[in-house]
């Protein structure tokens, strides 16, 4: 079983990101409310992070130290993520990414056009201005989600 926790440090956030090649350049502090690591909380083997907009998420920042990969430590961050989005309401996950298209395909995420992204998302800056054009943009509509009638 791994062990989550909610808000990891930025220092270990920035870290991680680092050593798996993503960008922390907009990461603040209050970025940290919607993150969540896995592992011992003073040095964690993984992060991720959602930022939530209403009833939709952008899933960003999954990251597990070189060491720990290959393990089913991405695959539980993101589930456990987008259990905590449930809890919160959300009933659409998007992600964008250049280098994990495999990993979210068998997470049930599927590739869609950027232009369906909800303004929500398209405002978020990973979305206009850290992701290339060329990152896959991918959605999951979430079990057990709340009918909107």
């Amino acid at each position: 079983m791994v062990t989550m926790f909610a808000r990891p440090s930025l220092e270990v956030v920035k870290h991680l990101l680092a050593g798996a090649d993503l960008s922390s350049a907009d990461m603040t502090p209050a970025h940290l409310a919607q993150f969540y690591g896995c592992g011992p909380e003073d040095k964690p083997d993984g992060i991720v992070g959602m930022e939530i907009y209403g009833d939709v998420a952008l899933l960003r920042s999954l990251a597990v130290a070189a060491p720990r990969r290959r393990i089913g430590l991405g695959t539980a961050l993101v589930e456990h993520a987008e259990q905590e989005a449930l809890r919160q309401g959300v009933s659409t996950v998007y992600l964008l990414t250049t280098t994990a298209e495999s990993l979210f395909l068998r997470l049930d995420y599927a590739r869609v056009p950027r232009e369906q992204a909800p303004s929500a998302i398209r405002a978020t800056r990973e979305f206009s201005d850290m992701c290339p054009a060329s990152a896959a943009f991918m959605m999951k509509q979430l079990a057990g989600r709340r009918s909107r009638d």
